[in-house]
């Protein structure tokens, strides 16, 4: 297989590039890769210890990429077609803006607040922290959640009228908080709900739901 992702297949940078790769209809292997600690070899590829990783067998035996952005934008050089990214200038820019938007704040506030107490916790034989999981959804994410309905309204897709990376990264943080037991309100934030049920019904997104959902039932969860 020329490509191989190393990483987690619950994390959502490990997802947001399964799905790039599953739209542009390329193939690839995922080799899982645990970090907790990482082993010596993956920080050779991976200096901030952060998974994903991508190998490109084409370009040469190390050819290695770090970071899901990095590795996305690369995809989408290398795959064009379907694009994923929006071709007018300041589109782009706004796909780029969600899509920082998603990895950072949003991914930090659904990772730490909610997954790690909920999931990560009990996969490491610890006790659920249903307060901390609680406390970030009822007190922290709500103002996520209020700005992003306004951002959708009556949208199918946030950037440009087309599927594509803000969507990618939008979506693979709320599978997290879904696989911790949350999900917003579809009275309080319709347009939201809709949107991330359409988009996590795709195939690239429907199939690694269905995946990581058999592997949380395999721990129990």
């Amino acid at each position: 297989m020329t490509l191989t992702v190393y990483g987690a297949s619950l994390s959502p940078f490990v997802r947001k590039v399964r799905v790039f790769l599953a739209e542009k209809g390329e193939a690839y292997t995922l080799e899982q890769v645990n970090i907790f600690p990482a082993p010596d070899w993956f920080l050779e590829i991976s200096p901030l210890k952060r998974i994903p990783v991508l190998r490109d067998d084409s370009v040469g035996a190390d050819a290695t990429l770090p970071d899901s952005s990095a590795i996305c934008g690369y995809l989408e050089k290398k795959f064009p077609a379907p694009a994923l990214y929006p071709q007018d200038a300041f589109q782009y820019g706004k796909a780029l803006w969600y899509e920082e938007y998603a990895d950072s704040e949003l991914a930090g506030t659904i990772g730490m607040g909610a997954f790690r107490p909920m999931i990560v916790n009990r996969m490491m034989g610890k006790e659920a922290d249903r307060e901390t999981a609680d406390k970030t959804f009822n007190e922290k994410l709500p103002r996520f959640f209020a700005w992003l309905d306004k951002e959708i309204g009556t949208k199918d897709f946030l950037v440009g009228g087309a599927f594509g990376i803000a969507d990618i990264s939008l979506g693979t943080q709320f599978v997290n908080l879904a696989h911790a037991g949350f999900r917003p309100d579809a009275k309080d934030y319709p347009d939201l709900t809709r949107y991330l049920a359409a988009i996590h019904a795709r195939p690239g997104f429907a199939a690694c739901i269905e995946e990581e959902t058999a592997l949380l039932k395999k721990f129990g969860l």
